[in-house]
């Protein structure tokens, strides 16, 4: 090869010399920019969440939407279902009701009794402090039936007891009748607090037994299908429960109220016993 070849030839290997290192650094790059596309790639994908999202509020939802209420045991409840409500909602009402009226009786009671230690006791004769007591009271009745009883002592079978005693017996007759009109509705209260968890008992037996009956028609025994009605059934036991609570506590405070207001009438009618026959009527 001649000097001329030799120096036409170097142009053509500097070429492929150049095109081989730039095929180099592609291939070195390709990796690269791979990487960069993939660690990119997240980013861009970053708002995709979104749906798990809603898919999380509509399971919020659909929890707070609970078919298993009392609603859905009123709707799907049979004639003896609704008979077994209705039951324990009335046992409920009537034992607020008592409680409620109690409150009130022995508070006017209480106040009554106060009533005739500042006025009756000193008036001059027993006649000027009955006129004292608000008439239709407990102690206006009693008082009453004391000075009845001491200014009628007369009649053959009358006679027959001496004066101490038929006032004594008149004013004891008087604390009798306030004490048994203290007791009215005290047995209703008992009544509630003993009976309503074994009707709410019975409303729940009766629901698990058409519950399973459903199930076994059905052949599908999964949870689902089993924690609903037996739920909606469990659900008459809590209300039996929520009505018999209150009227327990309800009894139990009104007796102890009751001994109280009592305690204060049998040292009015004692009191009054004793002015009577000391024959100090006015």
């Amino acid at each position: 090869m001649s000097l001329n070849q030799s120096i036409q030839a170097r142009p053509w290997a500097t070429k492929m010399l150049a095109g081989a290192l730039a095929a180099f650094v592609m291939a070195l790059s390709l990796p690269t920019l791979a990487l960069a596309q993939a660690a990119s790639a997240p980013a861009a994908a970053a708002p995709a969440p979104a749906p798990a999202a809603v898919m999380t509020n509509k399971v919020v939802q659909e929890a707070l939407d609970n078919p298993y209420g009392l609603e859905a045991l009123w709707k799907q409840g049979d004639m003896v279902a609704h008979s077994t409500l209705l039951v324990l909602l009335i046992m409920s009402m009537g034992s607020w009701y008592v409680i409620f009226t109690k409150v009130f009786e022995q508070r006017q009671m209480l106040k009554s009794a106060e009533t005739s230690a500042a006025t009756f006791w000193k008036a001059g004769t027993v006649n000027a402090g009955l006129a004292t007591l608000k008439e239709g009271s407990a102690f206006h009745y009693i008082a009453k039936q004391g000075i009845t009883a001491s200014d009628h002592h007369e009649g053959t079978m009358v006679e027959v007891i001496d004066k101490q005693t038929w006032i004594s017996m008149s004013v004891d007759r008087a604390v009798g009748t306030v004490q048994g009109r203290l007791q009215d509705g005290m047995a209703l209260l008992a009544t509630v607090g003993s009976t309503a968890p074994f009707v709410g008992l019975f409303g729940t037996v009766w629901g698990i037994y058409n519950a399973l009956v459903k199930i076994g028609i059905s052949g599908q025994a999964s949870i689902d299908k089993v924690a609903g009605p037996v739920g909606e059934a469990l659900i008459m036991t809590a209300i039996g429960l929520a009505v018999a609570v209150p009227a327990v506590m309800g009894y139990n405070w009104l007796l102890r109220r009751n001994k109280a207001v009592m305690d204060r009438t049998r040292a009015f009618s004692a009191d009054l016993h004793n002015v009577l026959v000391a024959g100090k009527r006015g």
